[in-house]
């Protein structure tokens, strides 16, 4: 078991710099997290690129879906600023800071299979990990089945011990609400280390912390990581 909790940037640093851009990952490796959280979709051509939201229109003030534009489209959105990232960019930022990881969200199964592609080919295996339900995870299993999983988790009770061979997660990430030491206590009996999501005030810091998770996702990475202790 984790013996120090983990600083994860929640997208980047997103108070700083546009969500699930270059320079907001680059900042998070920059204010000491271990791992920077980003969310994965597919162009229209089966590329994965950084984005939460199924439309362009919250960060970028366009509607169309990121579905139907390809990544040349895609390429043409930002202008000379920021722009969306395909997943592959945002792995060699990574892997310019040694000791550091991205996170790659899956909200459904899509992407799964072609985000591990993206992971195969530039051979950073090891400086990734997934977090997404257990829909997600199941796809993912299917093309990486020693890659490691957070599984999150929205229930106040713990997933069956069979879907939780199924999908062989090493940590349950539910919400912060979520969370007490009893929680940590009946995960630990499982063989699961607790993450969690989204954490932005230090008193909440210190109460996840107190509670024992091992991992703690944040907005605010420069005050987590504070809150922690200062750079690992």
């Amino acid at each position: 078991m984790s013996t120090r909790a983990l600083a994860v940037a929640h997208r980047g640093d997103p108070y700083r710099y546009r969500e699930n851009t270059l320079p907001s990952i680059v900042s998070a490796l920059d204010a000491g997290a271990d791992a920077v959280e980003v969310d994965v979709r597919l162009t229209r051509d089966g590329v994965p690129v950084l984005l939460h939201d199924p439309t362009l229109q919250r960060l970028w003030d366009d509607p169309r879906p990121l579905a139907r534009l390809t990544l040349d489209q895609l390429a043409e959105i930002g202008g000379p600023g920021p722009r969306i990232p395909t997943l592959a960019e945002a792995l060699k930022a990574v892997a310019e800071q040694p000791g550091t990881r991205l996170m790659i969200d899956l909200d459904d199964p899509g992407p799964a299979a072609a985000a591990w592609a993206a992971v195969t080919d530039l051979g950073a295996e090891d400086r990734v990990a997934f977090c997404g339900p257990a829909t997600a995870v199941l796809a993912l299993r299917e093309a990486a089945p020693a890659a490691e999983v957070s599984l999150t988790w929205k229930q106040p009770r713990l997933p069956g011990r069979a879907l939780l061979d199924d999908l062989r997660p090493r940590y349950l990430n539910p919400p912060f609400g979520l969370v007490d030491a009893d929680l940590v206590a009946a995960a630990r009996d499982e063989g699961l280390l607790v993450s969690t999501w989204t954490v932005d005030l230090r008193r909440t810091m210190r109460r996840m912390l107190g509670a024992g998770v091992a991992s703690l996702t944040s907005n605010r990475i420069a005050l987590l990581r504070a809150t922690l202790g200062g750079r690992p």
